[in-house]
């Protein structure tokens, strides 16, 4: 997904849950009707978030066995940066496990799910470049 794509779609996402709670706010139901309907957006939300951490949590490692099949062609320069790289792919990967664990058990808030969506989805995408950069430099080699 390119970055406007992914940058229209959070907007819509945004835009579409705050039209919802705008009308469950303006609904004519019961307190405890719309506090209901308030739970429920709110878990959906969080449950939507679960969904991209799951997906860039597989992103990574998916990235981060490609880039260590990759390593031993390197040279040591390549193989320093593109170590580093992984390192923190692997962190965030870690860090979105142990946020996928919290969330499931009801521990993880959404500002943390989102951190950690962002910071994996960064790793990602540093390391992707990295290994685009290393295929296009193996290519024009031949």
């Amino acid at each position: 997904m390119s970055k406007n794509s992914s940058k229209w779609a959070i907007g819509a996402l945004i835009a579409g849950i705050a039209g919802y709670v705008g009308g469950i706010l303006s609904a004519p139901k019961s307190g405890k009707e719309t506090r209901q309907d308030v739970r429920n957006a709110a878990a959906k939300a969080k449950s939507e978030a679960e969904k991209k951490l799951k997906v860039a949590h597989k992103e990574l490692n998916d990235l981060t066995e490609k880039a260590k099949t990759k390593a031993s062609s390197l040279s040591k320069k390549a193989k320093d940066e593109m170590d580093t790289l992984v390192s923190k792919a692997q962190s965030a990967k870690k860090r979105a496990s142990e946020l996928l664990s919290a969330a499931h058990e009801g521990e993880a808030d959404d500002k943390e799910l989102q951190k950690a969506i962002d910071e994996a989805k960064k790793a990602g995408e540093h390391l992707k470049k990295f290994l685009a950069s290393y295929d296009k430099t193996k290519t024009t080699k031949k």
